[in-house]
This record gives C-alpha cells, sequence and structure tokens, in this order.
C-alpha cells in the first residue's frame, strides 16, 4: 500500500468502527447482558441484535489500529514510533484511569461510597472501556520487530508467498483458518469474560485482526486483492450470516441430544471468527471503492473520534444512571441516552479539549500550533 498516500476509506472506517463501539454501549443498560448500570427490564430483541455486531465491531477496531500502525511507522524510526505510541496510547490511558473512568466506578458502586472521592483515597482504579487503549499499546510494541521484518528484504520470499496465496479466489477467506481453529483450542482454556491481556483466547483473537491489519497494508498488491474479490467475502459474509443466526436461534433441545457443551461452544466460536473475518474481508474491499474520498467533515471526525471514544463510555454511564430511574419505555430511555450522551461528549470536545494545548495531549490529539 502507497503510504504516501491518504487513504480516506481507513479514515473513514476508523470513525465507523468507534461509533460502533458507541452505540453498543448504548444499548448495554437495556439488553440484559451486565453492564455497570443496567435497567430493571430487558430488551431481548436488542440483544439477538446487538449479539450479531459484537461478532466484528472490536475485529474491525483492531484490523484499522493494524494498518495505521503501519502507516505510522512508515515515517519514523521504530525509536520515533514507540516515543508516538507512548505519547498518544500511553498518556490518555494514565489519564483515562485517574479522571475519565472513575464517575464510572462511582455510579456502578455507588451504594459503596460515602463520597466521590473515596475512589480515590480507596484507590479504586480501573481501566473499564479503556483496556483497547491498553491492548493496542502492548501489541503495538511487540509489533515492531514484524514491521521491520516486513519492511526489509529479508521479508521477501514471505511476502512473496502471501501475495501468491491471497492472488486466489479463496486465498484471503483460507488465511481466516488459523483464526477459527487457534480461538476454539484457546477458548476451552481462557473462556469470554475478560478482555484483559492474560486472557489468551481474547488477547489472540484481536492481535489476529491486528497483525491482519500490518500485513494487508505492507503492500499495495494484497490491497488490490481485497479490492478484486470483495463480491465473494460479500457471500460468504452473508452465508455465514445465515449460518450464524441459524446457529443462534436453534432449540438447545434439538442438539443437546447430540452434541456436548464444549462441541457446541467450538461450533459457536467457529462461527463467530468466520462472520467476523468475512465481514472484514468484504468491508475492506468495497471501502476502497465507496469510502476512499476526501471530506471537510471525515477531516473532523478523523481528529474527534480518539477523544470520542475515550469520553463515551462515561458519559453513558452517568446518563444511564438517571435515564433508567425514569418511567419509560426501552426506546424512549434508549432515545433520550442517545441525544443527550452524543451531544453532551460533542460539546466537552469542542470546548473543553479542543481549544487547549495540553488537554490535547490528555487525550492523545495532536498539537496544534495555531487553533481556531
Amino acid at each position: 500500500m502507497d503510504t504516501k498516500k491518504r487513504r480516506y476509506d481507513l479514515d473513514w472506517l476508523r470513525v465507523i468502527a468507534i461509533l460502533a463501539v458507541y452505540f453498543h454501549h448504548i444499548g448495554m443498560p437495556f439488553n440484559g447482558d451486565g453492564f455497570h448500570i443496567m435497567n430493571s427490564e430487558s430488551s431481548k430483541i436488542l440483544d439477538d441484535i446487538m449479539v450479531y455486531f459484537e461478532q466484528f465491531r472490536l475485529p474491525l477496531l483492531f484490523l484499522i489500529s493494524g494498518t495505521g500502525t503501519v502507516l505510522a511507522f512508515s515515517k519514523r524510526t521504530w525509536q520515533q514510533f514507540f516515543k508516538e505510541r507512548t505519547g498518544r496510547l500511553i498518556i490518555p490511558l494514565f489519564f483515562g484511569v485517574l479522571f475519565i473512568v472513575p464517575p464510572q466506578t462511582y455510579y456502578q458502586y455507588i451504594n459503596e461510597f460515602s463520597s466521590y472521592w473515596q475512589i480515590y483515597t480507596d484507590g479504586r482504579f480501573e481501566t473499564n472501556h479503556l483496556w483497547f487503549i491498553e491492548n493496542l499499546y502492548i501489541i503495538s510494541i511487540v509489533a515492531i520487530p514484524l514491521i521491520i521484518f516486513l519492511k526489509s528484504k529479508k521479508s521477501q520470499r514471505f511476502r512473496n508467498w502471501f501475495a501468491k496465496m491471497t492472488s486466489y479466489k479463496v486465498g484471503l477467506l483460507t488465511g481466516g483458518l488459523p483464526l477459527i481453529i487457534l480461538t476454539i483450542v484457546l477458548k476451552r482454556y481462557y473462556p469470554t469474560g475478560s478482555s484483559s491481556l492474560t486472557n489468551l483466547s481474547e488477547t489472540f483473537f484481536y492481535t489476529y485482526f491486528f497483525i491482519a491489519g500490518i500485513l494487508f497494508a505492507s503492500s499495495q498488491l494484497f490491497w488490490d486483492n481485497l479490492k478484486k474479490f470483495r463480491r465473494f467475502h460479500l457471500i460468504i459474509f452473508i452465508v455465514s450470516s445465515f449460518l450464524f443466526y441459524g446457529y443462534y436461534f436453534v432449540p438447545n433441545t434439538v442438539v443437546e441430544p447430540h452434541l456436548s457443551i464444549s462441541v457446541r461452544w467450538d461450533i459457536w466460536y467457529g462461527l463467530c471468527c468466520l462472520l467476523g473475518w468475512s465481514f472484514v474481508l468484504a468491508l475492506l474491499g468495497y471501502g476502497q471503492i465507496h469510502l476512499n474520498k476526501p471530506s471537510l467533515w471525515l477531516k473532523k471526525m478523523n481528529e474527534a473520534i480518539y477523544p470520542f471514544y475515550i469520553l463515551h463510555q462515561t458519559v453513558i454511564v452517568v446518563f444511564a444512571y438517571y435515564i433508567i430511574q425514569l418511567d419509560l419505555n426501552i426506546p424512549a430511555k434508549l432515545t433520550i441516552l442517545f441525544i443527550s450522551s452524543f451531544l453532551v461528549i460533542i460539546i466537552i470536545y469542542r470546548f473543553m479539549i479542543y481549544p487547549f494545548k495540553i488537554i490535547r495531549v490528555l487525550f492523545g490529539m495532536k498539537n496544534k500550533p495555531n487553533l481556531k
């Protein structure tokens, strides 16, 4: 991929991925799945919809982060890259843990605190949604040798093999086989339930998409093949969607006599991986056609989306605490939560973050000499 030319499709996909995370968290208080703040009643329909989108919102975000890592690395030495990643990820992470996340902790365990400041006296600090930044930093640093290798002549043999594999229609699709197999194996020992780096099944899953992003961005040929086979990948995505929901809705009484619980989970994780993998392949192909266009709105959104991510869950949790107490149905509460949280996040960003250089640094934004 031409690292000197701006890829607007990747900028759009980054914005879309983070907005997808935002909308997911908007629905969390109402889907009965367990969140910091939960409504007294839940929506099964909402849960059935959200479980589908869970399979590719974070894989897309990690994959786009992988491609972005290659682009950032192309303009820097590895020492400069390390410094840049530390500034844009570790500083916002520590700032967020100390000042952004505590309101979530307070409202989630409000009956345990005599005051908000008890969070600080008791040292009740958590990463919560900022686990993504923590994981991204570690994975980015660990991936430095891989990026250096791919940029060197030593990788020519590997890149030739990868180019040959991706030139076949099923080549990129079969790239998901290790993801499916190893995820199934690791899930048996490290079940879902934690986003910590110590949960090897989760760490492997997200790292796989991150590395895939690195590989795709390392050569224009790989990117061209994603575009070339986009229709095939779309068909596989549609088929995998039917398989996913077909298996999701099949009654337990139908499969219990024939399959053990471990095998049923193996099938589930396999379908989840196939769905996520085929989705990102299709989206990266079609994105090159429909999204690779400059836009003033895109420029503004791309700059704002990182602070938006850092802020969004705290604002959602605080507002949800009060909104779930209203005597309204779930659609009404969802609408109020969406409108109020979105407006407040935008206002905070525009008037409390965007104009101030020091605050911009704390939220991982680039410093601008002349701000308006």
